[in-house]
């Protein structure tokens, strides 16, 4: 009988012992993760989250280059007019003089007329400058600005997009390749949402690339064409509300758009005094004529949930 006790006694001890360890661990367990998540960054707060509409995202930091959040961010995708970006920075780099004169290429205009490209509103031949076609090339996204660019730069579209993919493979962006200066759908043509972040974050450090990029509208020189010019609006600046933007601001960026690319945007901003590059790249497209925009409500939320993370 006492035997008997004494292994009861015993077993009583056993599980109280193994409670009291389980107890512990436990709030160990919790505090353990409490900290971690009070110690996670930003990036790693935000990539718990995948409720985005863009199949193709990458938003870095720029102080630091690192990612905050991507999801498919090296995977295949068409650029449509986002590849205007590299037709700017290319032809920045090889322009001496902006005001000088460019004329609008006849042949690329029509060219762009036929396909239905967006354009600036510019005429074969009128007598802009370099400056307006840099304009018309980024704001209202001009084919026929984006190709007279190339025509004037290189002597032709085909030299010119040989000197795209030379500043691709400068840069780094192993996964993009340029067959046109415009963006038209080409299988050919392609990136992926993390190369289109590092062509953004090099031609922000250039000046002119910037001033361009951040201007809501731009008056182009007045010519027997257009008397008064023609007033380009930014596609993106201009679709944006500061009421949408609590606690942080988008500066500028560049739309693109096709069915087969999707719905494009390539944003900067700042939260604070950082700046950060936000790249969404095909958002599904029903109608052209009528888009939903998910693209931008992407955009907008992916810099909410960095003001929220800091």
């Amino acid at each position: 009988m006492r035997k008997l006790w004494t292994v009861i006694k015993g077993f009583v001890l056993f599980i109280i012992v193994l409670m009291i360890g389980m107890y512990v661990t436990g709030w160990n367990g919790l505090n353990d993760n409490e900290s971690l998540r009070a110690e996670q960054s930003v990036p790693q707060r935000i990539q718990q989250i995948d409720a985005y509409t863009s199949p193709y995202i990458y938003m870095m930091d720029r102080d630091n280059g690192k990612a905050v959040y991507e999801k498919q961010a090296d995977a295949k995708a068409y650029p449509a007019s986002l590849t205007k970006m590299m037709t700017t920075i290319v032809a920045l780099e090889h322009i001496e003089d902006l005001s000088a004169n460019a004329p609008v290429d006849t042949e690329t205009y029509q060219k762009m007329v036929a396909h239905n490209a967006s354009m600036a509103g510019f005429y074969g031949r009128e007598a802009v400058t370099y400056r307006d076609l840099l304009y018309g090339t980024i704001l209202p996204s001009g084919g026929e600005a984006s190709n007279s660019l190339a025509i004037h730069v290189a002597g032709s579209t085909n030299q010119f997009v040989m000197m795209m993919n030379e500043k691709a493979k400068e840069l780094g962006m192993t996964r993009t390749h340029f067959m046109n200066p415009e963006g038209l759908h080409d299988a050919k043509q392609y990136t992926t949402a993390s190369d289109m972040a590092m062509l953004l974050d090099y031609a922000l450090d250039n000046q002119d690339f910037r001033a361009i990029l951040t201007k809501q509208s731009f008056q182009t020189t007045a010519t027997a064409d257009h008397p008064q010019g023609i007033a380009l609006r930014s596609t993106v600046l201009s679709s944006l509300h500061a009421e949408d933007q609590k606690g942080f601001e988008i500066l500028g960026g560049k739309s693109g758009t096709t069915y087969e690319a999707g719905q494009c945007w390539a944003t900067f901003g700042t939260v604070g005094n950082q700046e950060y590059i936000s790249i969404v790249m095909g958002a599904p497209l029903e109608d052209i004529s009528h888009p939903d925009r998910a693209q931008k409500k992407d955009t907008l939320r992916l810099f909410a949930e960095v003001v929220e993370g800091r």
